[in-house]
């Protein structure tokens, strides 16, 4: 069976919790991550995790200056993390029961981090991840969508956006069980808002 350390990505890199969001934002770009391992302040204290998504949602959602939030304000932490040698079905099923999107690979020391993707890009070799991990996939991103239209406007263009990704991700499941949904989550979401339909209007 594969395990966590034949997928990890090894190229992982830590962040200060004392760090600045900028400074965070500046490394993710550098090297194109999109989360971070936030280093321990000593030898017993807990890994943490910063992720683009904890930058899009708790600090540039709501307007504040990236120059003046700290890591620790937005970081989670402790984080779960992943025993190199766990077996790549029990990696999916941890990431499917705890909703989580990657986390950082820790034997004694950082050895990498392990990620939805890198799990899906082998889900050949697995029972059944890939639909379990989309499901989950899908229900973060119903989420998020929700999130980002209360604080942008149901009828902003990062609306339409969020819903975009949902659908997609909800075309796969469909794909994979070849039955379509008998509603798409953006239709029930209209159920509630009728106006959110033109969000779904981009302007050219």
């Amino acid at each position: 069976m594969l395990t966590a350390a034949d997928v990890m990505t090894k190229d992982v890199a830590m962040i200060r919790s004392s760090a600045t969001v900028a400074e965070a934002v500046e490394l993710m770009r550098a090297r194109d991550w999109r989360a971070l391992v936030v280093d321990r302040r000593y030898q017993q204290d807990a890994y943490g995790i910063v992720t683009e998504s904890d930058i899009v949602y708790k600090v540039i959602a709501h307007g504040k200056d990236p120059n003046k939030v700290r890591v620790y304000e937005i970081m989670t932490k402790p984080c779960i993390v992943v025993n190199p040698e766990l077996g790549l079905e029990y990696v999916a099923r941890l990431f499917a029961a705890h909703h989580l999107r990657r986390a950082p690979v820790i034997s004694g020391e950082l050895l990498g981090i392990i990620s939805l993707s890198d799990i899906l890009a082998r889900s050949h070799s697995l029972e059944k991840p890939r639909s379990i991990l989309l499901e989950q996939e899908l229900q973060d991103e119903i989420k998020k969508a929700r999130i980002v239209c209360s604080e942008k406007g149901i009828n902003s263009a990062e609306c339409a956006a969020a819903w975009d990704v949902v659908e997609e991700i909800q075309a796969e499941i469909s794909h994979q069980r070849a039955a379509k949904p008998i509603k798409t989550a953006f239709e029930e979401y209209c159920n509630e808002y009728p106006e959110a339909v033109e969000a779904r209007l981009y302007e050219v």
